[in-house]
């Protein structure tokens, strides 16, 4: 298989729901990207089932067996687990590894390994909402699927940002390039939270606790409210570029007359206004003179208003490039805080399971006592 170049089995999780099982984290490494997945030991008895009766023999290598949890478990689980972890990457490294592609070209271990199979490429590339069937889920597989919107969601703030950048280094074309892709991760995104709600009704169907049921439906909710932001974001003019905002600069950014004044150069004119009074100056007639402009001629004038015009757009791009800081540092710190939220709601969870491992040893423990 030209698309997997390496596969590992780093680790484990503890799951309390629906009932206690272990889930082993498998990371593929392709030519361009890594991924992982989580499976249960049943998920790989199922696969060595499947590889089975679908190429009609066996896999190369067995599959380590399967421990009755007793005594030795209790006493014994993470040296158990940690053999198991290696007999499974063994039996995965043989199927990839083996002259015979029978094994590795069958759907369900290109499924197993969450790789793109041809009905699901001709489901994505279809532009209708609809797919070739709803996709089943299972607690821990629902779990997962929720890791992977997250990260997508990352992905698509990193696209935004990057759009934001290349605008802003007068990349245009970079720039509506990335904002289109960052458009279609949207609307994949979208696509599977559909797939992840509907999948969450079929569990409840099946007889998932009601508290369950809600807590994931929080967690759908947060994932919607994030794409209502994210359409937000890529959608918004950019009105540090011209934007299409209507009016005119002065209507959108009305200033004082003092202001204006101030801004003009002062002079006369200008100290009359800043110290409450009003110009009188009718259309037409001739400007105050100032003991800066009554030694020139028109020539000079003109230089001098030219002069003064460079002054101001060059302070104008300084400004412009402070504020654009000021906005990069915002949007970089609200980053930072989504992301801080998403490691507080890990570790909220993480809280809720060390908590019932702790019940379950109290309530062994009061037995032993």
């Amino acid at each position: 298989m030209a698309t997997v170049q390496a596969v590992f089995i780093k680790g484990h999780e503890n799951r309390l729901e629906p009932k206690p099982h272990t889930v082993y984290r498998i990371e593929i490494q392709g030519p361009v990207r890594s991924w992982q997945v989580w499976r249960r030991y049943s998920e790989f008895d199922d696969l060595d089932t499947e590889l089975g009766k679908s190429t009609g023999s066996r896999p190369p290598t067995t599959l380590p067996p399967k421990h009755t949890f007793s005594f030795r478990r209790k006493f014994n689980e993470e040296a158990i687990i940690k053999e198991r972890e290696e007999g499974l990457e063994t039996y995965l490294r043989a199927i990839l590894s083996n002259k015979d592609a029978r094994w590795r070209e069958c759907v369900a271990f290109k499924t197993f390994l969450g790789l793109p199979t041809t009905s699901s490429m001709g489901a994505a590339t279809s532009n209708s909402s609809s797919s070739t069937g709803p996709q089943q889920f299972t607690s821990s597989s629902w779990l997962d699927e929720h890791t992977a919107l997250q990260s997508l969601v990352r992905d698509i703030k990193a696209d935004i940002n990057k759009r934001n950048a290349l605008s802003d280094a007068g990349e245009v074309s970079q720039s509506h390039q990335t904002n289109v892709q960052a458009k279609k991760k949207l609307a994949a995104l979208l696509n599977r939270i559909g797939g992840l709600a509907k999948g969450l009704d079929d569990m409840q169907k099946t007889g998932m606790s009601d508290g369950e049921v809600q807590r994931r439906g929080d967690m759908i909710a947060r994932l919607q409210d994030e794409c209502e932001k994210l359409g937000k974001m890529v959608i918004a003019s950019r009105q540090s570029r011209g934007g299409f905002s209507s009016g005119s600069p002065a209507e959108r950014n009305p200033a004082s007359a003092a202001d204006r004044a101030a801004l003009l150069g002062g002079g006369a004119a200008a100290a009359k206004v800043s110290n409450g009074g009003t110009i009188t100056r009718k259309f037409g007639a001739a400007a105050l003179e100032t003991d800066q402009t009554r030694p020139l001629d028109d020539v000079g004038l003109v230089q001098l208003q030219q002069a003064e015009v460079d002054t101001q757009d060059t302070q104008l791009s300084q400004l412009s490039a402070i504020l654009q800081r000021q906005k990069q540092i915002g949007l970089a710190i609200g980053t930072e805080i989504q992301e801080q939220n998403e490691m507080l709601d890990r570790l909220t969870e993480d809280v809720d399971r060390v908590g019932g491992k702790l019940a379950g040893a109290k309530k062994q423990l009061n037995r032993l006592g």
